[in-house]
């Protein structure tokens, strides 16, 4: 089906058949096991093939992850360079925009190569998973990193929720409950903190602190529209329409199944643009880079 607005999907996880080969063997099992993905994700895509799939779902600029998944060298860890990254930007820079993942346990090294991919490659944000490190987002390790985000003046998204079982062999702890964001947004008023993943099961949590906190923001991505909760629906559509951002975390939500549920949620026109496309270029100052997202 065609659609009105070209999206701007905040959160997606580049996958071409090299990333596929290099990542961890408990990812195409997650995928393909938990997910019920097509088998196709263990070989990945193209860059040409994943536009494709963008343009089928009326996404016109995608924000991609170069992931630090785990401390390096733990079980079931993963890190992305920035480097393939910043590559795969330079390709299409009117379709792609990165964004640079965080290793809390890096310290300074990592604050630098933070500042690095956003000074140098043109990153627009950071990204972390808290549960991989089972630091929670309030944790002091993640202070540095804060720190230098409000210096870049560039978005920091953390995923909140539980966290599921992706490496059997390593569970790990739910350390991502929303509230743990009120610490942050009250010591860094500055910085631009946003929750990925909904925070299920503790979506109003997260409603909760993107009301109090003018600097706190949301990414309904890799849950499927039509598994939101009522309340998070009514917020995108009412007093959070300017808080909410698009994402698919692909290859998790595919682009065009993502857009086809929100169509069929029925928000009102100008909530729905708000949250497909211009909070987004509100929050990571897109404007000027947007040729790709009308």
């Amino acid at each position: 089906m065609p659609f009105d607005i070209l999206a701007i999907d905040t959160v997606v996880n580049p996958l071409t058949p090299e990333i596929a080969a290099s990542r961890p063997r408990w990812s195409a099992e997650f995928h393909t096991g938990v997910f019920k993905q097509e088998q196709r994700v263990r070989e990945g895509y193209t860059i040409d093939e994943m536009l494709r799939m963008m343009d089928e779902g009326g996404v016109g600029r995608a924000m991609l992850v170069a992931a630090k998944i785990g401390q390096a060298g733990t079980r079931g860890a993963w890190h992305l360079p920035y480097e393939t990254v910043a590559d795969f930007v330079q390709k299409r820079p009117d379709r792609f925009v990165g964004l640079a993942g965080l290793d809390p346990t890096e310290g300074m090294a990592g604050v630098r190569a933070f500042e690095h991919a956003v000074r140098e490659y043109g990153f627009v944000g950071a990204h972390g998973y808290p549960h991989w490190f089972e630091l929670a987002p309030d944790h002091a390790r993640w202070y540095p990193f804060y720190a230098k985000a409000c210096e870049l003046d560039v978005p920091v998204q953390l995923q909140v929720g539980q966290s599921l079982v992706y490496d059997p062999g390593r569970p790990l702890r739910s350390v991502g409950r929303p509230i743990t964001f009120d610490a942050v947004a009250c010591d860094f008023p500055e910085l631009k903190l946003v929750g990925i993943h909904i925070g299920i099961p503790w979506t109003d949590e997260m409603i909760a602190m993107a009301w109090k906190h003018r600097n706190v923001f949301i990414v309904a991505d890799a849950h499927a529209p039509k598994h939101w909760p009522a309340s998070f629906v009514r917020y995108i559509d009412s007093y959070g329409q300017d808080k909410v951002m698009f994402g698919t975390d692909f290859p998790v939500l595919g682009f065009q199944r993502m857009r086809e549920e929100v169509e069929a949620l029925g928000l009102r026109e100008v909530p729905k643009r708000k949250f497909l496309r211009d909070n987004a270029l509100r929050v990571y100052k897109l404007a000027d880079r947007a040729a790709g997202a009308h």
